[in-house]
């Protein structure tokens, strides 16, 4: 079952943002010639000045998971963090068959 990875990061001063793009630019040019990779799209926030939205799908957790861990990746990403003040975000989702939503077990 696909993966939908939810990355967020928040920067807004505009000589660090000409930095970061490039980096950004080459994240999701490597990460669309990995194995399992399927789409991604990138947003601004309308209400959140600076902050930026990447979702990324990807077949598996595992396909997603090789190419966060990969070396390529941690030396883009190390490169972005030391540009930016806050840590990039990360959130992971499965998408929900058929509208049924999952039973979560009671809480006694």
């Amino acid at each position: 079952m696909s993966v939908c990875v939810i990355i967020k990061r928040k920067f807004d001063d505009k000589n660090i943002a000409s930095k970061i793009a490039p980096l950004i630019v080459r994240l999701r040019s490597q990460a669309s010639i990995q194995p399992g990779y399927i789409t991604d799209q990138a947003f601004a926030a309308l209400d959140s000045q600076g902050e930026y939205l990447v979702v990324s799908i990807w077949d598996t957790i595992d396909d997603w998971n090789t190419w966060m861990n990969s070396e390529l990746r941690q030396s883009i990403q190390r490169q972005i963090n030391e540009l930016t003040a806050d840590n990039t975000e990360y959130r992971y989702y499965e998408p929900i068959v058929g509208g049924i939503i999952p039973k979560f077990e009671a809480v006694l």
